[in-house]
């Protein structure tokens, strides 16, 4: 299992729970190191210091606060471990709320909480209290030199905590306020058609990184000595001028692909195979009856 980042305890009240904490994503960006042209071989970086004219170790730093210009406040580890804010080693639940009044932009990073072996029966009943109510938990954790505002929720059997942004940190929306736009009644009928449609469960696995397979496959031919042949740009989307006709080919276009994507129903072969014996029988009595 992965190094736990932190442990300490969430406090639920009078109850204390010792967890440790976890990272929940990891990114798979595709690395690239920077390279001189002219030899191929990568850079170094140097931590330099202009004033002493030479390279500096790493334990030769410290961290400065600059509070004026070229004018610090030093601050050491044990400045910070002894700062007096009870979340560095405890996460309080302060409350509880229903997840959907928290918008989506307040979310920061995904942890992963395991509960020590003493914690197992309070963590659970954290656990199943937040989901027969429905609810989440808020509260602070001092992590990486900020307290952050976080919320504990459940998800599957355990307890995920994501930090938060603070209000301060989220920017003020500065584009155009469409909500009160005027649309026609048709126009709205065929986009909730449109909706309907495409809904589905999320299943996260059908999405990949198309980006980095391209990348990654470009990477491999070059590898190979072989030719990267340059694939065809999409045109930029064309502005929309009738919405109706581009709703209306949207649906035929959703339907069109939900037909080609659906296999034909148990037995549809036969019946179709059955078909034309059914009207070459019929055929001789119809010519009977003209004969009559």
């Amino acid at each position: 299992m992965a190094r736990a980042i932190w442990r300490g305890a969430i406090s639920f009240g009078m109850v204390s729970i010792p967890v440790k904490l976890y990272t929940a994503t990891e990114s798979k960006d595709v690395a690239f190191r920077q390279l001189v042209a002219e030899d191929l071989k990568p850079l170094k970086q140097l931590r330099w210091s202009p004033t002493l004219d030479r390279e500096v170790q790493y334990e030769e730093l410290v961290k400065g606060y600059e509070y004026a210009k070229d004018q610090y406040v030093i601050i050491d580890d044990e400045d910070f471990e002894q700062l007096p804010v009870p979340s560095k080693h405890t996460i309080a639940i302060t409350g509880f709320v229903d997840a959907r009044e928290i918008d989506p932009v307040y979310y920061e990073k995904a942890y992963q909480l395991d509960p020590d072996e003493v914690g197992v029966r309070p963590f659970a009943l954290l656990l199943q209290a937040m989901e027969q109510k429905g609810l989440v938990g808020i509260g602070k954790l001092a992590l990486r030199q900020k307290e952050h505002l976080v919320v504990l929720r459940p998800a599957e059997g355990r307890v995920m905590l994501e930090t938060l942004f603070y209000p301060d940190e989220v920017r003020p929306f500065e584009g155009i306020d469409v909500s009160g736009v005027q649309l026609a009644e048709q126009e709205l009928q065929m986009a909730f058609a449109l909706v309907d449609m495409l809904h589905e469960p999320f299943d996260p696995t059908k999405y990949h990184d198309e980006y980095r397979d391209a990348l990654m496959s470009m990477i491999s031919t070059k590898l190979e000595g072989g030719e990267v042949v340059a694939g065809e740009e999409q045109a930029p989307a064309a502005q929309t001028v009738d919405l109706m006709a581009a709703l209306r080919a949207s649906i035929e276009a959703t339907q069109a692909r939900k037909a080609a994507a659906t296999p034909p129903p148990a037995g549809a072969g036969d019946g179709q195979d059955e078909a034309p014996a059914a009207a070459t029988k019929r055929a001789p009595r119809k010519k009977k009856a003209a004969a009559g």
